[in-house]
C-alpha cells in the first residue's frame, strides 16, 4: 500500500474553538479517505501550563508557547488560528508569509482594513500554491448544505424574505466577568462580529446571494462587568475590580440582498432561555425553508405546489447517504452533531489543498462578511439609516 503523504498542522489557541478544531482534526483522518495523513503536530498558547495540558488532553504531539516558534517549524504546513480575533491579521499574515496554508476563525479580523491585508496576503500567497480558509463551520452541517442545493435547484423559485435570529443568554448574569469576548480591542465587535456573523455567512451561502446594504441598531445592556478571576470555555468568575464593557450586547438589522431579497437578522446574547439558538428562514415564491440549529439534523420544507388537501410543512431527516457529508457517518437516521461540521471543514480544507484550488469561504468572502459587519456598526452609531456594504472607505 502506497503511504500518503503527511500534512502537519499547528493550531494557535487552546480554548472553547481549539477544542472543537481538535476534535476535528483527530477526527477526520477516521471518518474520511483524506488525500493526506493529518498530523496534529503542535499547539500554541501564552501559557506553559495551560497549552501543555492542552496538548495531551486534545492530542497534539507538542506545543509552543510563541506562535511564531509554531509557524516557523518545518514539520508544520497548515496553521488553524483559533485565538481571538485581535491577533488573527498578524498570525496569518505571517503564516502565509512563510508559506502555511491557513484556516482562521469567523469572524475573519476585527476590522475591515485588517481583513483587507489578510486578503492581499492569501492572494500573494496563493501565487505559490498557499491556500486559505475562513471558518464559517455552520455552512457544513449537512443539512444547511443540503439547503443551499434545494435553493440553487430552483425549490423555492426566486428568494423574497430571509429572516436569521441567533440567540444566546450566556452573559445575562450581569456580574458574569469581562472576559475577552467584551473587549472591542481583543474582540472587535459583541454579538455583531461573535454571532451575527455566522447568520450573515450562512444565509449568503443558502441563498447564493449578498448583502448590499443594511440599516442596524446595536446596544449594550450592562456597561460595566467584574474583571476576570478565571475563566473555562464560556463559563468565568469575577474579582472585586469592575471594567467598561466595550462591544455590543445585542445587533439588529435590516438587508437587502443582490438576488432582490430583503431579510432581517437578530443577534443577542441576552436571550434568556436560549443557548445556542441559530434559525433561518427562507420565503421563495414556490416555497419556504426552515433550518434550525437546535435540530440540526433537519429541515422543515414547504412547496406551493403540493397537493391542497395535505399542504403544509414538512420535516425532512438529512442523514441519508446521498446528503452532503452524510457517506462519512452512520446509516441513515442515525444522527450527527454540532462537532462533526468542523470535521466536514478540515476535509474540505485539506481536499482543497490537495486539489490545487482555493476552499469556500475564502478571505476575500470573510472581508465581505466583516463589510457587512462594519457597515452595521456604522449605521448603528451614526444613526444615519442605509449603509452600503461596500461603502467602507
Amino acid at each position: 500500500m502506497t503511504s500518503k503523504p503527511t500534512l502537519g498542522v499547528g493550531m494557535v489557541g487552546y480554548a472553547f474553538m481549539g477544542q472543537a478544531h481538535s476534535q476535528a482534526w483527530r477526527t477526520v483522518n477516521a471518518a474520511f479517505d483524506l488525500p493526506y495523513a493529518v498530523d496534529m503536530a503542535a499547539i500554541a498558547g501564552r501559557s506553559e501550563d495551560k497549552v501543555k495540558a492542552a496538548a495531551e488532553k486534545f492530542g497534539w504531539r507538542s506545543y509552543e508557547t510563541d506562535w511564531r516558534a509554531l509557524v516557523e517549524r518545518d514539520d508544520i504546513g497548515l496553521v488553524d488560528v483559533c485565538s481571538p480575533g485581535g491577533n488573527h491579521a498578524e498570525v496569518a499574515i505571517a503564516a502565509l508569509a512563510a508559506g502555511k496554508h491557513v484556516l482562521c476563525e469567523k469572524p475573519l479580523a476585527n476590522t475591515v482594513e485588517e481583513a483587507r491585508e489578510m486578503v492581499k496576503a492569501a492572494e500573494a500567497a496563493a501565487q505559490n500554491g498557499v491556500r486559505s480558509m475562513v471558518g464559517f463551520n455552520y455552512r457544513r452541517v449537512p443539512a444547511a448544505a443540503f439547503a443551499r442545493q434545494l435553493v440553487l435547484d430552483g425549490k423555492l423559485g426566486a428568494i423574497r424574505h430571509v429572516r436569521a435570529v441567533y440567540l444566546q443568554d450566556w452573559i445575562t448574569d450581569p456580574e458574569f466577568p469581562l472576559v475577552w469576548r467584551l473587549k472591542k480591542e481583543e474582540a472587535g465587535s459583541g454579538a455583531l462580529g461573535d454571532i451575527a456573523s455566522h447568520i450573515v455567512d450562512l444565509t449568503q451561502f443558502v441563498t447564493g446571494q449578498t448583502i448590499t446594504g443594511v440599516s442596524g441598531l446595536t446596544e449594550t445592556f450592562v456597561k460595566e462587568r467584574p474583571l476576570v478571576a478565571s475563566t473555562e470555555g464560556l463559563r468565568g468568575t469575577g474579582s472585586s475590580e469592575r471594567g467598561e464593557v466595550t462591544v455590543d450586547d445585542a445587533a439588529l438589522f435590516i438587508a437587502r440582498l443582490s438576488g432582490g431579497a430583503v431579510a432581517t437578522y437578530e443577534a443577542t446574547r441576552f436571550a434568556t432561555g436560549r443557548r445556542n439558538g441559530l434559525r433561518i428562514e427562507l420565503n421563495g415564491e414556490k416555497g419556504s425553508l426552515v433550518f434550525d440549529l437546535e435540530r440540526l439534523n433537519e429541515l422543515e420544507l414547504y412547496l406551493s405546489d403540493d397537493d391542497a388537501g395535505t399542504q403544509g410543512f414538512r420535516r425532512i431527516l438529512v442523514t441519508e447517504p446521498e446528503h452532503p457529508y452524510m457517506s462519512a457517518w452512520w446509516p441513515a437516521g442515525h444522527i450527527i452533531g454540532w462537532e462533526h461540521s468542523f470535521t466536514h471543514e478540515a476535509y474540505d480544507l485539506v481536499t482543497a489543498i490537495a486539489a490545487g484550488t482555493d476552499p469556500a469561504p475564502t478571505f476575500a468572502d470573510g472581508l465581505q462578511v466583516q463589510q457587512v459587519l462594519d457597515a452595521v456598526e456604522r449605521s448603528a452609531e451614526s444613526g444615519s439609516g442605509w449603509i452600503p456594504t461596500t461603502d467602507n472607505s
